[in-house]
């Protein structure tokens, strides 16, 4: 059924069509909307948040819905995972219907205990994000962590999971920004000797909070419109993609109202389609205004062949190459000619 499910997404992708008879292969469902830390770059200083989680009726039906079809699900959002209370049930209910699952954490609440818990657990992939290298440059884009104690925990975790030869993929991430841009280097050295780590990432910025305003100059329709992730909120309310909710875009329907794929060819994902088809993206505010890279449609055809697993695996990879200048840089294009270029300083 997953099989037949992307060569549904990939044929209508490719064909640009705005009806898809098939369902998104990955989520990102945001199972709590708390979060202990103040992050300058983060959406959520401008987006106030509730100090709730997810309904339980709201996640079940959305993991039964995506249950034939659904290859991950991204258990993040504009919150701290691990301050839901019933965050390793969750990762067990999706696992019991078929779909792995993913956290990204920003390691205050991973001490031995959770650790040893969260390694008993099916999930297939975690993301340590540590913006920085030195104490001051993480403490300014982290506030509210201490730099030795998070770092602690994630090389803690990260060896534990290597005695263990435990499967879950560990990746080491920092967001590329001005006030860290310099501690690149210094960051890859460190985190590519930790035993367990198994990529370290250097991600550009997308949160828009940094980035020049401009308008879309990209011809190439979004993927996500397509392929996923649909960003589900804690509330129940479901967008095209996370940047969609950042960018005060209108939700696309509601989990406690419709069906996965009532939500998936609404009116308003259609006329997404439609507009980007037809390179019209940029009448579209929150597509005009998003920093989001667009993949060549080589690439995103390439993750429609292949298992989400192995696409997950191979993004790092494929940046890495972009951004060192081994692949063409066409490849992963930004949606407009006028963002920040931050370099190395």
């Amino acid at each position: 059924m997953r099989f037949s499910n992307r060569a549904k997404l990939l044929w209508s992708y490719l064909r640009r069509r705005e009806r898809v008879p098939a369902l998104p292969v990955e989520y990102i469902v945001e199972t709590t909307a708390k979060c202990n830390l103040y992050c300058p770059m983060c959406p959520r200083e401008t987006h106030k948040q509730p100090k709730e989680d997810m309904a339980d009726e709201i996640f079940e039906r959305l993991v039964e819905g995506a249950s034939r079809t659904g290859e991950h699900m991204m258990l993040i959002g504009l919150g701290e995972p691990f301050m839901d209370r019933r965050i390793f049930e969750r990762i067990e209910y999706c696992e019991r219907h078929g779909i792995s699952t993913l956290l990204s954490t920003n390691g205050t609440f991973l001490d031995e205990k959770t650790a040893e818990r969260l390694l008993e657990t099916r999930l297939a992939h975690i993301t340590l994000s540590f913006d920085g290298a030195s104490k001051e440059t993480f403490e300014h884009y982290r506030k509210g962590a201490r730099f030795e104690k998070v770092r602690e925990n994630f090389v803690r975790f990260a060896r534990m999971k290597h005695e263990r030869g435990a499967g879950m993929q560990i990746v080491v991430q920092m967001v590329r920004m001005p006030g860290n841009a310099h501690e690149v280097e210094e960051f890859r050295r460190f985190w590519r000797a930790v035993p367990g780590v198994d990529q370290v990432r250097v991600k550009e910025d997308e949160t828009n909070l940094v980035q020049q305003e401009g308008k879309r100059e990209s011809s190439r329709p979004c993927h996500y419109l397509w392929r996923g992730p649909m960003y589900v909120k804690q509330d129940g309310n479901v967008y095209p993609c996370c940047q969609s909710y950042m960018l005060d875009g209108a939700p696309v329907g509601h989990m406690a109202e419709q069906s996965l794929a009532e939500i998936f060819n609404s009116e308003s994902m259609r006329r997404l389609r439609r507009l980007h088809a037809e390179g019209r993206a940029g009448e579209v505010d929150m597509c005009a205004r998003c920093c989001t890279t667009v993949p060549h449609p080589l690439l995103v055809a390439g993750s429609l062949v292949l298992h989400g697993k192995w696409v997950r695996r191979a993004v790092p990879v494929v940046e890495r190459l972009v951004y060192g200048s081994k692949l063409p840089k066409r490849l992963l294009a930004p949606p407009r000619g006028q963002l920040v270029q931050i370099q190395k300083e």
